[in-house]
């Protein structure tokens, strides 16, 4: 298996609906724009500090706040390609039979977490409405933001991919495993 080979090549779609694909390139064009920004705001503010001397105050508090959202938007784009941590153990271990079981319990019990993200972030989000952020002086709802936001389209990948991962047919992007070595065993 040529892992540098398959880096090069987009991890298996998984649904091929019209509205799924939308979803997931706008998602995308999402975090590109963002991180795009971040790099034009980071060199920009690197440039006036070191040979215009001075320093684009705001430029720093922007660049964080668009890497926590990026975090937040990318975590669902991450959990369909299967580039989050798993410990898959248990599930190889268990009698076939049981495998889709204790799939549709992982699945179930994420959701929640999920769901539990959304609804307490919209209250922190809300709880910190009135406070302002130390530069740009707008409501921290805005940063705050980021984590029932993040939460809600994880939670929409995750139904997205269900039948998928139920079934047993989700796999992890091979691009990221290390490869194994036999003597290594």
């Amino acid at each position: 298996m040529d892992i540098a080979a398959n880096a090069a090549e987009p991890a298996k779609e998984i649904g091929t609906g019209a509205a799924q694909r939308a979803f997931i390139r706008t998602n995308e064009a999402v975090i590109v724009a963002m991180g795009a920004t971040m790099v034009v705001l980071v060199i920009t503010n690197v440039f006036c500090r070191y040979v215009l001397n001075f320093s684009l105050v705001w430029a720093e508090e922007v660049s964080q706040y668009l890497m926590v959202w990026i975090t937040f938007l990318g975590a669902g784009l991450a959990l369909r390609q299967g580039r989050h941590v798993a410990v898959e153990l248990l599930q190889e271990r268990a009698p076939k039979t049981a495998r889709r079981g204790l799939r549709w319990a992982i699945l179930l019990s994420v959701l929640a977490f999920l769901i539990t993200t959304v609804v307490l972030g919209c209250m922190f989000a809300w709880f910190a409405r009135d406070m302002e952020t130390p530069v740009l002086n707008i409501s921290m709802a805005i940063p705050y933001a980021a984590v029932p936001i993040g939460a809600a389209l994880l939670a929409i990948h995750l139904v997205l991919i269900a039948r998928a991962y139920v079934a047993g047919e989700y796999e992890v992007a091979e691009s990221i495993e290390a490869p194994v070595d036999e003597g290594d065993i």
